[in-house]
């Protein structure tokens, strides 16, 4: 369906789509926003900001940086608020706001100097769908994060009780399309994560996401004021937005994606290819930056003074206490439910959260061929070692000094295992892609 494609920035009245304009009041009129300042006063400094000894030569100090308001891009925020771009050489790292997902996009294509971006917190399966879609040839350098999204329901269905099982939402799809009022769900991207996890948990309880209701693309901070106004009847996206929609009561939680799939892979740090075979040493001097970030972030003495700098205006724009519960694994679903320091809460380090598994890309380009982003016969395991840069990362580590206990040894995490019982074996992406009742 088009629509899935499409913006929701509007509402059928003027003052509904006023409110929708407004929930993102942290952007102006430009396509991206650079936040002021460096080291701000709500970040003190790292316990050891002086240049590290074990940083490369880079051949750039400057590099811009695409974010988009969403607690996985804390790892950026933190080198930049703790000074650890500067330790490792990297001094003028600007980190630029971007509005949606399809800016971030745009603004990869053109790059810093058509003035966008070098690279991005970004949608993991993003790097691929830029370069084989848009022909900008992308490196996957890091993950950020693992688990830490959600998928949430408009409140006049709480009584539907949604958790992983969707298959209530069913015979509501079904009537509402026969009424010609088609459910709506929000997702951030066409084939990025949030996409791919609302399309396998309503394919799971039997709904078609194709043809039983409509996915709209809807930017991140966007999402509570469009299930305000009634644009969405649900989506996913990631925090701080789900736990807003809670603390609104405007929704609740049906399934964190961490309960989809444990530890699954999210958000990634990519770059243009070009600019990375340009400055190599740069390039790893960044990764470097963000793995001391990462572990930082990961520490839960930590956890409050990290979502205070990524709350500021300059960043957020959002109350700290919308990040800080489910940031140390506190969820309040919504419909009574409640979970305490959750084993699926967002990580950053730990249990090598950080390291880019290439048998987890080989399941995001499964997915895409799934669902009619990519071609049946795309080489998957060739892609995958184009975009897949994990090599860089296991460079950056050892520089780092990271210990060789969490370096990982392959590049295949192994055989996973989904929610309802389905496993994805990277050995037999077409075996997997066979099995699924529901696809394009």
């Amino acid at each position: 369906m088009t629509s899935r494609r499409k913006f929701i920035i509007t509402a059928s009245a003027a003052a509904a789509g006023s409110i929708i304009l407004n929930a993102c009041t942290s952007s102006n009129n430009k396509s991206a926003e650079t936040p002021s300042g460096g080291n701000g006063a709500t970040a003190k400094p790292a316990a050891d900001v002086a240049a590290s000894a074990n940083a490369p030569k880079v051949e750039t100090t400057k590099v811009k940086l695409g974010f988009i308001p969403l607690t996985d891009s804390a790892p950026l925020i933190i080198a930049k608020e703790k000074g650890l771009f500067a330790k490792y050489g990297m001094g003028e790292v600007e980190l630029v706001k971007q509005k949606s997902w399809a800016v971030t996009r745009d603004n990869l294509k053109i790059g810093s100097g058509g003035g966008g971006i070098d690279g991005a917190h970004i949608l993991s399966p993003m790097p691929y769908l830029l370069t084989v879609k848009d022909k900008v040839p992308m490196y996957i350098l890091a993950r950020l994060n693992t688990n830490g999204q959600g998928i949430s329901v408009a409140d006049k269905y709480k009584e539907l009780k949604l958790t992983a099982d969707s298959k209530s939402l069913k015979d509501v799809a079904s009537k509402a399309k026969a009424a010609n009022k088609g459910l709506k769900v929000g997702m951030t991207f066409p084939g990025g994560t949030h996409d791919l996890w609302v399309r396998y948990w309503l394919a799971a309880g039997g709904i078609n996401p194709d043809s039983d209701l409509a996915l709209e693309a809807v930017p991140p901070p966007q999402m509570v004021a469009n299930m305000k106004v009634g644009t969405v009847d649900a989506f996913c996206v990631g925090e701080p937005w789900n736990a807003q929609l809670v603390t609104q009561k405007l929704g609740y939680t049906a399934i964190a994606t961490g309960e989809l799939w444990k530890d699954h892979p999210e958000k990634a740090f990519t770059m243009r290819k070009d600019w990375v075979d340009k400055n190599p040493n740069a390039a790893q001097a960044l990764v470097m930056a963000i793995q001391e970030a990462q572990q930082w972030c990961d520490k839960a003495e930590n956890k409050e003074e990290m979502c205070k700098i990524c709350a500021d205006r300059k960043y957020f724009n959002v109350a700290v206490a919308d990040i800080l519960d489910r940031a140390q694994g506190n969820i309040e679903y919504g419909d009574g439910r409640k979970v305490s320091d959750a084993p699926f809460r967002m990580k950053f380090w730990a249990d090598n959260a950080s390291y880019p598994y290439k048998s987890h890309d080989t399941w995001f380009l499964t997915e895409e061929i799934r669902w009619g982003y990519l071609p049946a016969d795309t080489k998957v395991k060739e892609l995958v070692d184009q975009v897949n840069k994990e090599d860089i990362w296991k460079a950056a580590a050892k520089a780092l000094g990271v210990a060789d206990a969490e370096i990982p040894t392959s590049t295949s995490r192994g055989v996973e295992t989904f929610f309802d019982g389905v496993k994805f074996d990277p050995e037999k992406p077409q075996e997997y892609l066979t099995s699924l009742k529901i696809k394009k």
